[in-house]
């Protein structure tokens, strides 16, 4: 029974540091980033998540 809530604090726990992005902002900083890679990283991401919302948008549009 100990154990059950042993996972269930550490899943509380995983969804609050989530929540609060704080494990994101933990880890971008952890390292330097040059601000050349920074830009290329979160347009790459802009890219990734732009592909993904038109995938949404055909899926939707195909089953009407």
């Amino acid at each position: 029974m100990r154990n059950g809530k042993v996972d269930q604090a550490l899943r509380k726990f995983k969804r609050r540091i989530a929540d609060d992005n704080k494990l994101f902002v933990f880890k971008e900083k952890e390292f330097f980033e040059k601000p050349s890679q920074k830009r290329k990283r979160k347009k790459q991401s802009a890219v990734v998540r732009e592909r993904k919302r038109q995938e949404k948008f055909l899926k939707k549009g195909n089953n009407t």
